[in-house]
Protein backbone atom coordinates (compact mmCIF):
# COMPACT_ATOMS: atom_id res chain seq x y z
CA UNK A 1 0.00 0.00 0.00
CA UNK A 2 2.84 2.39 0.87
CA UNK A 3 4.42 1.84 -2.55
CA UNK A 4 1.08 2.45 -4.28
CA UNK A 5 0.59 5.73 -2.44
CA UNK A 6 4.11 6.88 -3.34
CA UNK A 7 3.55 5.95 -6.98
CA UNK A 8 0.14 7.64 -7.08
CA UNK A 9 1.54 10.87 -5.63
CA UNK A 10 4.43 10.82 -8.07
CA UNK A 11 2.16 10.28 -11.08
CA UNK A 12 -0.33 12.95 -9.95
CA UNK A 13 2.42 15.46 -9.23
CA UNK A 14 4.15 14.84 -12.57
CA UNK A 15 0.83 14.97 -14.41
CA UNK A 16 0.08 18.41 -13.02
CA UNK A 17 3.56 19.74 -13.73
CA UNK A 18 3.93 18.29 -17.22
CA UNK A 19 0.43 19.27 -18.34
CA UNK A 20 0.86 22.89 -17.23
CA UNK A 21 4.34 23.07 -18.76
CA UNK A 22 3.16 21.81 -22.13
CA UNK A 23 0.05 23.99 -21.90
CA UNK A 24 2.38 26.99 -21.79
CA UNK A 25 3.96 25.98 -25.11
CA UNK A 26 0.54 25.16 -26.56
CA UNK A 27 -1.09 28.49 -25.67
CA UNK A 28 1.89 30.53 -26.87
CA UNK A 29 2.02 28.63 -30.17
CA UNK A 30 -1.70 29.06 -30.78
CA UNK A 31 -1.49 32.76 -29.89
CA UNK A 32 0.90 33.23 -32.82
CA UNK A 33 -1.16 31.10 -35.19
CA UNK A 34 1.19 28.10 -35.08
CA UNK A 35 -0.37 24.70 -35.65
CA UNK A 36 -0.01 22.21 -32.78
CA UNK A 37 -0.36 18.65 -34.06
CA UNK A 38 -0.21 16.78 -30.74
CA UNK A 39 -0.63 17.52 -27.01
CA UNK A 40 0.36 14.48 -24.92
CA UNK A 41 0.72 13.77 -21.25
CA UNK A 42 3.47 11.12 -21.05
CA UNK A 43 5.10 9.74 -24.17
CA UNK A 44 3.32 7.59 -26.75
CA UNK A 45 6.59 5.86 -27.61
CA UNK A 46 6.41 3.67 -30.75
CA UNK A 47 2.88 4.96 -31.27
CA UNK A 48 1.45 3.22 -28.19
CA UNK A 49 -1.10 5.36 -26.35
CA UNK A 50 -3.54 4.80 -23.49
CA UNK A 51 -6.09 7.32 -24.67
CA UNK A 52 -6.48 9.93 -27.38
CA UNK A 53 -8.98 12.09 -29.21
CA UNK A 54 -8.78 14.78 -31.85
CA UNK A 55 -10.28 18.21 -31.57
CA UNK A 56 -9.74 20.66 -34.36
CA UNK A 57 -6.24 20.21 -35.75
CA UNK A 58 -4.74 18.86 -32.51
CA UNK A 59 -4.62 15.29 -31.19
CA UNK A 60 -4.83 15.12 -27.41
CA UNK A 61 -3.85 12.00 -25.51
CA UNK A 62 -2.07 10.12 -22.74
CA UNK A 63 0.94 7.99 -23.57
CA UNK A 64 2.12 4.86 -21.77
CA UNK A 65 5.61 6.05 -20.79
CA UNK A 66 5.35 8.37 -17.73
CA UNK A 67 8.61 10.25 -18.22
CA UNK A 68 7.22 13.62 -19.24
CA UNK A 69 5.03 14.85 -22.07
CA UNK A 70 5.16 16.95 -25.21
CA UNK A 71 3.41 19.15 -27.70
CA UNK A 72 4.30 18.51 -31.35
CA UNK A 73 4.51 21.93 -32.98
CA UNK A 74 4.33 22.01 -36.76
CA UNK A 75 7.55 23.07 -38.45
CA UNK A 76 9.75 22.55 -35.40
CA UNK A 77 12.57 20.04 -35.03
CA UNK A 78 11.90 18.35 -31.71
CA UNK A 79 12.45 15.02 -29.97
CA UNK A 80 10.33 13.24 -32.59
CA UNK A 81 13.01 14.09 -35.21
CA UNK A 82 10.27 14.24 -37.81
CA UNK A 83 12.24 15.54 -40.79
CA UNK A 84 9.63 14.78 -43.47
CA UNK A 85 7.73 18.01 -42.91
CA UNK A 86 10.99 19.98 -42.99
CA UNK A 87 11.63 18.91 -46.59
CA UNK A 88 8.75 21.06 -47.86
CA UNK A 89 8.54 24.83 -48.16
CA UNK A 90 7.73 26.61 -44.85
CA UNK A 91 4.04 27.31 -44.36
CA UNK A 92 2.68 30.41 -42.62
CA UNK A 93 1.27 28.31 -39.77
CA UNK A 94 4.57 26.57 -39.02
CA UNK A 95 6.98 27.34 -36.20
CA UNK A 96 9.93 27.81 -38.57
CA UNK A 97 8.03 30.48 -40.54
CA UNK A 98 7.62 32.77 -37.53
CA UNK A 99 10.06 35.53 -36.51
CA UNK A 100 12.69 34.65 -33.89
CA UNK A 101 11.03 36.66 -31.11
CA UNK A 102 7.78 34.71 -31.48
CA UNK A 103 9.60 31.38 -31.49
CA UNK A 104 11.52 32.51 -28.41
CA UNK A 105 8.28 33.25 -26.54
CA UNK A 106 6.90 29.84 -27.49
CA UNK A 107 10.02 28.15 -26.11
CA UNK A 108 10.10 29.99 -22.78
CA UNK A 109 6.34 29.69 -22.23
CA UNK A 110 6.63 26.24 -20.64
CA UNK A 111 9.20 27.36 -18.10
CA UNK A 112 7.18 30.51 -17.43
CA UNK A 113 4.09 28.39 -16.74
CA UNK A 114 6.04 26.22 -14.27
CA UNK A 115 7.36 29.30 -12.49
CA UNK A 116 3.84 30.74 -12.21
CA UNK A 117 2.52 27.38 -11.02
CA UNK A 118 5.31 27.13 -8.45
CA UNK A 119 4.49 30.57 -7.02
CA UNK A 120 0.78 29.71 -6.98
CA UNK A 121 1.39 26.43 -5.12
CA UNK A 122 3.73 28.04 -2.59
CA UNK A 123 1.16 30.78 -1.98
CA UNK A 124 -1.72 28.29 -1.65
CA UNK A 125 0.31 26.11 0.73
CA UNK A 126 1.02 29.03 3.05
CA UNK A 127 -2.65 30.06 3.14
CA UNK A 128 -4.19 26.61 3.38
CA UNK A 129 -1.75 24.56 5.45
CA UNK A 130 0.60 26.85 7.36
CA UNK A 131 -1.88 29.71 7.91
CA UNK A 132 0.45 31.76 10.13
CA UNK A 133 4.11 32.56 10.68
CA UNK A 134 6.34 33.87 13.44
CA UNK A 135 7.68 37.38 12.72
CA UNK A 136 11.34 37.60 13.61
CA UNK A 137 10.61 40.91 15.36
CA UNK A 138 8.52 38.99 17.92
CA UNK A 139 11.51 36.78 18.67
CA UNK A 140 13.90 39.73 18.87
CA UNK A 141 11.57 41.68 21.13
CA UNK A 142 11.24 38.63 23.38
CA UNK A 143 14.16 36.55 24.62
CA UNK A 144 15.91 36.33 21.27
CA UNK A 145 16.92 33.05 19.66
CA UNK A 146 17.89 29.80 21.29
CA UNK A 147 21.24 28.65 19.94
CA UNK A 148 21.40 24.88 19.79
CA UNK A 149 24.49 22.78 19.09
CA UNK A 150 25.01 23.77 15.44
CA UNK A 151 24.27 27.40 16.20
CA UNK A 152 26.78 27.46 19.04
CA UNK A 153 29.38 25.85 16.77
CA UNK A 154 29.39 28.92 14.50
CA UNK A 155 29.36 31.44 17.36
CA UNK A 156 25.70 32.13 18.09
CA UNK A 157 24.48 32.40 21.68
CA UNK A 158 21.16 32.19 23.51
CA UNK A 159 19.51 35.61 23.48
CA UNK A 160 21.10 36.75 20.20
CA UNK A 161 18.83 38.83 17.99
CA UNK A 162 19.38 38.20 14.28
CA UNK A 163 18.47 41.33 12.36
CA UNK A 164 19.60 40.62 8.78
CA UNK A 165 20.92 37.94 6.41
CA UNK A 166 23.62 39.10 3.99
CA UNK A 167 22.70 42.67 4.85
CA UNK A 168 19.02 42.18 4.01
CA UNK A 169 16.31 42.25 6.66
CA UNK A 170 14.16 39.14 7.05
CA UNK A 171 10.59 39.09 8.32
CA UNK A 172 9.87 35.45 9.16
CA UNK A 173 11.79 33.40 11.67
CA UNK A 174 11.57 30.31 9.42
CA UNK A 175 13.64 32.10 6.78
CA UNK A 176 16.62 31.70 9.11
CA UNK A 177 16.24 27.93 8.69
CA UNK A 178 15.99 28.03 4.88
CA UNK A 179 18.64 27.49 2.21
CA UNK A 180 19.13 31.27 2.24
CA UNK A 181 21.14 30.65 5.39
CA UNK A 182 22.03 26.95 5.33
CA UNK A 183 23.95 27.28 2.03
CA UNK A 184 26.18 29.90 3.63
CA UNK A 185 25.40 33.43 4.76
CA UNK A 186 26.44 36.39 6.86
CA UNK A 187 24.18 36.97 9.85
CA UNK A 188 23.91 40.41 11.46
CA UNK A 189 23.46 39.78 15.18
CA UNK A 190 22.58 42.17 17.98
CA UNK A 191 24.19 41.01 21.25
CA UNK A 192 24.45 43.09 24.41
CA UNK A 193 23.54 46.23 22.45
CA UNK A 194 26.38 45.61 20.00
CA UNK A 195 26.07 44.46 16.39
CA UNK A 196 28.40 41.75 15.14
CA UNK A 197 28.62 39.48 12.12
CA UNK A 198 28.40 35.67 12.33
CA UNK A 199 29.42 33.65 9.29
CA UNK A 200 27.50 30.53 8.29
CA UNK A 201 29.98 28.42 6.25
CA UNK A 202 29.13 27.25 2.73
CA UNK A 203 29.11 23.59 3.77
CA UNK A 204 26.83 24.18 6.77
CA UNK A 205 23.86 22.56 4.98
CA UNK A 206 25.58 19.17 5.31
CA UNK A 207 25.59 19.37 9.10
CA UNK A 208 22.01 20.66 9.13
CA UNK A 209 20.89 17.80 6.86
CA UNK A 210 22.49 15.23 9.18
CA UNK A 211 21.58 16.69 12.57
CA UNK A 212 18.28 18.35 11.61
CA UNK A 213 17.45 22.03 11.28
CA UNK A 214 16.24 22.15 14.89
CA UNK A 215 19.85 21.57 15.97
CA UNK A 216 20.72 25.02 14.56
CA UNK A 217 18.55 27.73 16.13
CA UNK A 218 15.05 28.00 17.52
CA UNK A 219 12.94 30.25 19.68
CA UNK A 220 12.74 28.00 22.68
CA UNK A 221 11.30 24.58 23.47
CA UNK A 222 7.92 23.59 22.00
CA UNK A 223 5.07 21.53 23.34
CA UNK A 224 2.96 19.39 21.01
CA UNK A 225 -0.71 19.07 21.93
CA UNK A 226 -2.08 15.80 20.58
CA UNK A 227 -5.28 16.39 18.62
CA UNK A 228 -6.19 13.04 17.08
CA UNK A 229 -4.88 9.55 17.71
CA UNK A 230 -5.58 7.16 14.82
CA UNK A 231 -7.08 3.85 15.89
CA UNK A 232 -4.88 0.83 15.36
CA UNK A 233 -1.74 2.90 14.90
CA UNK A 234 1.32 2.69 17.20
CA UNK A 235 0.41 5.77 19.29
CA UNK A 236 -3.06 4.38 20.07
CA UNK A 237 -1.63 0.95 20.86
CA UNK A 238 0.87 2.54 23.29
CA UNK A 239 -1.91 4.43 25.10
CA UNK A 240 -1.42 7.97 23.80
CA UNK A 241 -4.61 10.06 24.06
CA UNK A 242 -6.02 13.19 22.48
CA UNK A 243 -5.22 16.11 24.78
CA UNK A 244 -1.87 14.71 25.89
CA UNK A 245 0.95 17.24 25.70
CA UNK A 246 4.25 15.94 24.32
CA UNK A 247 7.03 17.90 26.05
CA UNK A 248 10.12 15.99 24.89
CA UNK A 249 11.46 13.31 22.60
CA UNK A 250 14.36 10.94 23.14
CA UNK A 251 15.20 12.67 26.43
CA UNK A 252 15.46 16.20 25.01
CA UNK A 253 13.25 19.21 24.35
CA UNK A 254 11.26 19.55 21.16
CA UNK A 255 12.99 22.36 19.33
CA UNK A 256 10.97 22.95 16.17
CA UNK A 257 7.64 22.15 14.52
CA UNK A 258 9.25 19.42 12.40
CA UNK A 259 11.36 17.93 15.19
CA UNK A 260 8.91 15.18 16.13
CA UNK A 261 7.99 13.89 12.62
CA UNK A 262 11.60 14.00 11.45
CA UNK A 263 12.89 12.18 14.54
CA UNK A 264 10.10 9.60 14.33
CA UNK A 265 10.80 9.06 10.62
CA UNK A 266 14.46 8.33 11.42
CA UNK A 267 13.43 5.54 13.85
CA UNK A 268 11.39 3.32 11.52
CA UNK A 269 10.64 -0.01 13.19
CA UNK A 270 12.19 1.15 16.49
CA UNK A 271 10.90 2.60 19.76
CA UNK A 272 10.74 6.35 20.27
CA UNK A 273 10.71 7.77 23.80
CA UNK A 274 8.16 10.51 24.47
CA UNK A 275 7.89 12.76 27.52
CA UNK A 276 4.27 13.72 28.19
CA UNK A 277 2.00 15.72 30.42
CA UNK A 278 -1.45 14.28 31.07
CA UNK A 279 -3.84 16.19 33.32
CA UNK A 280 -0.84 18.12 34.66
CA UNK A 281 1.14 14.99 35.55
CA UNK A 282 4.42 13.97 33.86
CA UNK A 283 4.53 10.68 32.01
CA UNK A 284 7.11 8.74 30.01
CA UNK A 285 6.02 6.52 27.13
CA UNK A 286 7.69 4.37 24.50
CA UNK A 287 5.97 4.08 21.12
CA UNK A 288 6.96 1.65 18.40
CA UNK A 289 7.41 3.54 15.11
CA UNK A 290 5.82 1.93 12.06
CA UNK A 291 7.89 0.78 9.11
CA UNK A 292 6.49 3.81 7.25
CA UNK A 293 8.05 6.15 9.83
CA UNK A 294 4.94 7.36 11.66
CA UNK A 295 3.07 6.80 14.93
CA UNK A 296 -0.40 7.95 13.86
CA UNK A 297 -1.17 11.26 15.56
CA UNK A 298 -2.21 14.77 14.61
CA UNK A 299 -0.86 17.57 16.78
CA UNK A 300 -0.45 21.31 17.21
CA UNK A 301 3.07 22.60 18.00
CA UNK A 302 3.30 25.78 20.09
CA UNK A 303 6.11 27.53 21.99
CA UNK A 304 6.11 26.87 25.73
CA UNK A 305 5.89 30.61 26.36
CA UNK A 306 3.46 31.34 23.53
CA UNK A 307 2.57 34.81 24.80
CA UNK A 308 6.10 35.92 23.95
CA UNK A 309 5.81 34.65 20.40
CA UNK A 310 2.66 36.00 18.80
CA UNK A 311 2.06 34.43 15.41
CA UNK A 312 1.03 36.50 12.39
CA UNK A 313 -1.70 35.09 10.13
CA UNK A 314 -1.00 35.00 6.41
CA UNK A 315 -3.13 37.27 4.27
CA UNK A 316 -3.42 36.70 0.54
CA UNK A 317 -1.00 39.59 -0.07
CA UNK A 318 1.61 38.36 2.42
CA UNK A 319 1.23 34.72 1.29
CA UNK A 320 1.76 35.82 -2.33
CA UNK A 321 4.83 37.86 -1.38
CA UNK A 322 6.36 35.11 0.75
CA UNK A 323 5.28 32.40 -1.71
CA UNK A 324 7.04 34.24 -4.54
CA UNK A 325 10.14 34.64 -2.38
CA UNK A 326 10.12 30.96 -1.38
CA UNK A 327 9.66 29.84 -4.98
CA UNK A 328 12.59 31.97 -6.13
CA UNK A 329 14.69 30.65 -3.28
CA UNK A 330 13.94 27.11 -4.48
CA UNK A 331 15.22 28.14 -7.91
CA UNK A 332 18.35 29.73 -6.45
CA UNK A 333 19.08 26.71 -4.26
CA UNK A 334 18.95 24.48 -7.36
CA UNK A 335 21.51 26.72 -9.07
CA UNK A 336 23.72 26.54 -5.98
CA UNK A 337 23.32 22.78 -5.78
CA UNK A 338 24.26 22.29 -9.45
CA UNK A 339 27.31 24.48 -8.98
CA UNK A 340 28.42 22.34 -6.03
CA UNK A 341 28.12 19.20 -8.19
CA UNK A 342 30.20 20.72 -10.99
CA UNK A 343 32.85 21.99 -8.56
CA UNK A 344 33.10 18.59 -6.90
CA UNK A 345 31.78 19.74 -3.53
CA UNK A 346 28.88 17.30 -3.84
CA UNK A 347 28.60 13.92 -5.54
CA UNK A 348 26.02 13.65 -8.30
CA UNK A 349 25.03 10.25 -6.92
CA UNK A 350 24.06 11.90 -3.61
CA UNK A 351 22.19 14.82 -5.15
CA UNK A 352 20.41 13.52 -8.27
CA UNK A 353 16.98 11.96 -7.76
CA UNK A 354 15.13 9.85 -10.30
CA UNK A 355 11.49 8.69 -10.23
CA UNK A 356 12.01 6.30 -7.31
CA UNK A 357 13.82 8.94 -5.28
CA UNK A 358 11.11 11.53 -5.94
CA UNK A 359 8.38 9.03 -5.00
CA UNK A 360 10.26 8.36 -1.75
CA UNK A 361 10.32 12.09 -1.01
CA UNK A 362 6.55 12.22 -1.43
CA UNK A 363 6.32 9.41 1.13
CA UNK A 364 3.99 6.50 1.73
CA UNK A 365 1.36 8.51 3.59
CA UNK A 366 -0.95 10.80 1.63
CA UNK A 367 -0.59 14.21 3.26
CA UNK A 368 -1.99 16.99 1.06
CA UNK A 369 0.12 19.67 2.72
CA UNK A 370 3.29 17.70 2.03
CA UNK A 371 2.10 16.75 -1.46
CA UNK A 372 1.59 20.36 -2.52
CA UNK A 373 4.80 21.54 -0.86
CA UNK A 374 6.84 18.95 -2.79
CA UNK A 375 4.94 19.55 -6.03
CA UNK A 376 5.59 23.29 -5.75
CA UNK A 377 9.28 22.62 -5.25
CA UNK A 378 9.34 20.24 -8.23
CA UNK A 379 7.65 22.87 -10.38
CA UNK A 380 10.54 25.24 -9.74
CA UNK A 381 13.05 22.40 -10.27
CA UNK A 382 11.40 21.60 -13.61
CA UNK A 383 11.55 25.26 -14.62
CA UNK A 384 15.25 25.38 -13.77
CA UNK A 385 16.14 22.09 -15.46
CA UNK A 386 14.32 23.04 -18.65
CA UNK A 387 16.32 26.25 -18.93
CA UNK A 388 19.66 24.44 -18.92
CA UNK A 389 21.45 25.09 -22.25
CA UNK A 390 21.17 21.50 -23.43
CA UNK A 391 19.89 20.82 -26.97
CA UNK A 392 16.45 19.12 -26.82
CA UNK A 393 15.55 21.12 -23.70
CA UNK A 394 13.79 24.47 -23.86
CA UNK A 395 17.02 26.14 -22.77
CA UNK A 396 18.89 24.68 -25.74
CA UNK A 397 16.31 26.03 -28.18
CA UNK A 398 16.48 29.42 -26.45
CA UNK A 399 20.26 29.57 -26.89
CA UNK A 400 19.97 28.91 -30.63
CA UNK A 401 17.23 31.52 -30.96
CA UNK A 402 19.21 34.13 -29.05
CA UNK A 403 22.27 33.52 -31.26
CA UNK A 404 20.05 33.76 -34.34
CA UNK A 405 18.61 37.07 -33.09
CA UNK A 406 22.10 38.51 -32.54
CA UNK A 407 23.80 37.38 -35.77
CA UNK A 408 20.68 37.58 -37.93
CA UNK A 409 21.28 34.19 -39.52
CA UNK A 410 19.00 31.20 -39.02
CA UNK A 411 20.59 27.82 -38.26
CA UNK A 412 20.03 25.17 -40.93
CA UNK A 413 17.67 22.26 -40.35
CA UNK A 414 20.66 19.91 -40.47
CA UNK A 415 22.40 21.73 -37.62
CA UNK A 416 19.23 21.71 -35.53
CA UNK A 417 18.68 18.00 -36.20
CA UNK A 418 22.20 17.12 -35.09
CA UNK A 419 21.91 19.33 -32.03
CA UNK A 420 18.64 17.61 -31.16
CA UNK A 421 20.30 14.19 -31.42
CA UNK A 422 23.17 15.31 -29.18
CA UNK A 423 20.67 16.67 -26.68
CA UNK A 424 18.64 13.47 -26.68
CA UNK A 425 21.78 11.40 -26.04
CA UNK A 426 22.69 13.67 -23.10
CA UNK A 427 19.18 13.50 -21.65
CA UNK A 428 18.91 9.73 -22.05
CA UNK A 429 22.31 9.31 -20.40
CA UNK A 430 21.20 11.49 -17.48
CA UNK A 431 17.96 9.51 -17.21
CA UNK A 432 19.80 6.19 -17.17
CA UNK A 433 22.13 7.54 -14.48
CA UNK A 434 19.23 8.87 -12.36
CA UNK A 435 17.21 5.65 -12.58
CA UNK A 436 20.26 3.46 -11.99
CA UNK A 437 21.26 5.62 -9.04
CA UNK A 438 17.72 5.28 -7.66
CA UNK A 439 17.80 1.50 -7.95
CA UNK A 440 21.19 1.36 -6.23
CA UNK A 441 20.18 3.66 -3.36
CA UNK A 442 16.55 2.66 -2.76
CA UNK A 443 16.30 -0.94 -3.96
CA UNK A 444 19.66 -2.71 -3.75
CA UNK A 445 20.90 -1.00 -0.56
Amino acid sequence: MQALIMAAQLILGLSILVTLHELGHFLAARAFGIKVEKFYLFFDAWGVKLFSFKRGETEYGIGWLPLGGYVKIAGMIDESLDTAQMATEPQSWEFRAKPAWQRLIVMIAGVTMNAILGVAIYTFTLLQFKEEYLPIDNVNQGKGIYAYSLGRDIGLQNGDRITAVNGKEVERFEDLLSTRVLFGARLSVLRNEQTLEVEVPDNFYRKAATAGRWSFIGYGPLHYTVGKVTEGKPAAQAGLRAGDIITGIEGRDLLSSDDLPTTVSSLKGKDVSLSLERDGNPLEMKVRVSEEGSIGIAYDAQPVNREQYTMQPYTFASALAFGSSDAMEALVSNVKGLRKIFTGEEKASDSVQGPIGIATIYGGVWDWGRFWAITGLLSMVLAFMNMLPIPALDGGHVIFLLIESVIGVKFSDKVMERAQVVGMVILLSLMVFAVGNDIWKHVLN
